[in-house]
């Protein structure tokens, strides 16, 4: 199922016509559940987690086989203005990492049985410094859009987006600020780890770049690209594909979320297909999740991005599927129904 993404007008429009859940599968797969040998709602969430997956694949009893992890990284030139406790340099770094099978990430994935795939955008070339205009021109939103949109692979049956990027913590922070208003403070924490004056320093830096792009307004796409990174926009070009392939997403922290609230706030309902993974201890990750109506599966105390909290959730998914599933119905097991 192959389909082209050749403009950002035609990102938009797969935002406007995205598929909707299968209520027909939805409801057969609540018939089974109530017939599953188990007291009814005794499995708690994970009843709500397998009836939401059997919805969006379509499919009454399937099975996660092939779910899939992509890291995609990119480099800010806001970092000149010295917001992170690392160098640039790092991210390149840790893209060796992932592809030497040395991150955090690469023992998530494997433990859950995910193929990984890591796609670095032009490292070499960091997005504009956004406190003097847009990161991102059209072309360049385009290309990365696009590479997330095309780093999907269809037929993966789960799907976990992650990111690496020094500088990517103020990003989301702006983008948040765009989006829900409030102060800069109430959406900047400390990101890989940042003293009390440089935070203070990276909050105006936010507040800075906000003001600089004031005519993005709450346009999804215009904050992503006025605001984002490349790597947060390939987030959001993967998300759309997943939602147009009807592969459920787990969402990982901050920074991935904010990549959804972009897209959430383009077209309402567009994050439907993606459950939130864990709460981060990045600062303003709750009030994100808060404003898009997610409850998360995990709260771990995490924070190192990668999508290592949407990762781990996979087991709590991956074990919501197996036991709705997998599980015999009463008259199968010849016990006594309630």
């Amino acid at each position: 199922m192959h389909q082209e993404l050749n403009s950002v007008e035609a990102f938009s429009q797969y935002l406007q016509d995205l598929p909707e859940e299968d209520a027909a599968a939805r409801a057969a797969a609540q018939e089974r559940n109530g017939q599953l040998t188990k007291p009814p709602g005794a499995l708690g969430r994970l009843e709500d987690l397998a009836a939401w997956y059997c919805a969006w694949r379509g499919d009454a009893k399937p099975e996660i086989a092939k779910p899939q992890v992509i890291v995609f990284a990119g480099n800010h030139g806001v970092t000149a203005q010295g917001i992170s406790a690392f160098p640039a340099d790092v991210t390149m770094q840790m893209v060796a990492n992932f592809e030497a099978g040395g991150a955090a990430i690469n023992q998530l994935a494997k433990a859950f049985g995910a193929k990984m795939d890591v796609h670095a955008l032009e490292l070499d070339r960091p997005t504009a410094d956004f406190t003097q205009g847009p990161a991102m021109d059209e072309a360049e939103f385009l290309a990365a859009l696009k590479t997330g949109w095309e780093a999907v692979d269809p037929e993966a049956d789960l799907l976990v987006v992650g990111e690496m990027g020094i500088g990517n913590t103020t990003a989301a922070a702006a983008m948040a600020l765009a989006l829900f208003g409030g102060e800069a403070g109430d959406w900047t924490g400390r990101g890989t780890g940042v003293s009390d004056e440089a935070l203070q320093l990276k909050a105006e830096v936010v507040a800075r770049a906000v003001a600089a792009n004031a005519g993005c307004g709450t346009d999804g796409l215009e904050v992503l690209r006025c605001l984002g990174g490349r790597e947060i926009a390939a987030m959001a070009g993967a998300m759309v594909r997943a939602r147009v392939l009807r592969i459920p997403m787990i969402l990982d922290g901050f920074i991935c979320t904010a990549a959804g609230a972009c897209l959430e706030a383009a077209r309402k309902g567009a994050l439907d297909h993606a459950v939130a993974g864990h709460v981060s201890a990045e600062a303003a990750h709750p009030a994100l999740l808060a404003r898009l109506g997610k409850e998360p599966l995990l709260a771990m105390g995490m924070r190192l991005g990668e999508g290592s909290g949407a990762a781990l959730a996979m087991g709590v998914l991956k074990g919501a599927v197996a036991c709705h599933s997998g599980m015999a119905t009463f008259a199968e097991a010849g016990v006594s129904g309630g």
